[in-house]
């Protein structure tokens, strides 16, 4: 296991991806995010976004990595958590976005070949902090969360189709309309995989 330092250090290892004007550290990484930055790529919507902050490394072979949120949300859409990225039109977000007082969607974008989908379950937007986790088997990817870092929930199980070794992990941060919010990250740790084999059941 390997717990990441937030402070200064991290950058020998991560880097930004649209760097955000404010970011710092206060015993986590804060970032303020900045009106009108989003990932998303085309499905319904038409549009295509690409120009929120996300901090990034490098992995290869399979891993566990997870990151745990605190977050105060000021307008629809607001969102932060984890990313993983091949490129702009090849990548995964999960993350509880915004809603309004009383509801927040707990989701998860899977972007293949340039379209996006989007999965999500609602919860209270009284809950400000969440751990998510996500484990990679090859080109799959086990997603869950946890409100305490220690019982977890499964999200989903999704597939990236374009062939790759190496993929970029890490943690983001947006505001898709015109408002922005402080994104606390609290801790990032990287794991051997944790995802367990699942039995194969073969219909008699």
């Amino acid at each position: 296991m390997k717990q990441i330092k937030l402070d200064k250090s991290i950058f020998n290892d991560f880097y930004w991806l649209n760097e955000p004007e404010e970011y710092y550290f206060e015993n986590a990484l804060v970032i303020k995010t900045e009106p009108q930055t989003d990932f998303w790529q085309r499905t319904h919507y038409g549009f295509r976004n690409d120009n929120a902050p996300a901090l990034l490394t490098e992995l290869s072979q399979d891993f566990t990595f997870s990151a745990k949120f605190k977050f105060e949300p000021q307008n629809k859409y607001d969102q932060c958590g984890i990313m993983l990225r091949l490129d702009s039109e090849n990548w995964i977000k999960i993350s509880t976005e915004y809603e309004d007082e009383k509801i927040s969607r707990l989701g998860s974008v899977v972007t293949n070949l340039g379209y996006s989908d989007w999965a999500t379950e609602d919860i209270s937007s009284e809950i400000n902090s969440v751990w998510y986790r996500v484990s990679r088997r090859g080109n799959d990817f086990l997603i869950e969360n946890s409100f305490d870092g220690r019982e977890w929930s499964q999200m989903r199980i999704t597939h990236l189709h374009q062939d790759f070794e190496k993929i970029k992990v890490g943690i983001y941060a947006c505001s898709p309309k015109n408002s922005s919010f402080k994104a606390k990250i609290k801790e990032i740790i990287i794991n051997e995989n944790q995802w367990r084999n699942m039995e194969i059941l073969n219909n008699p």
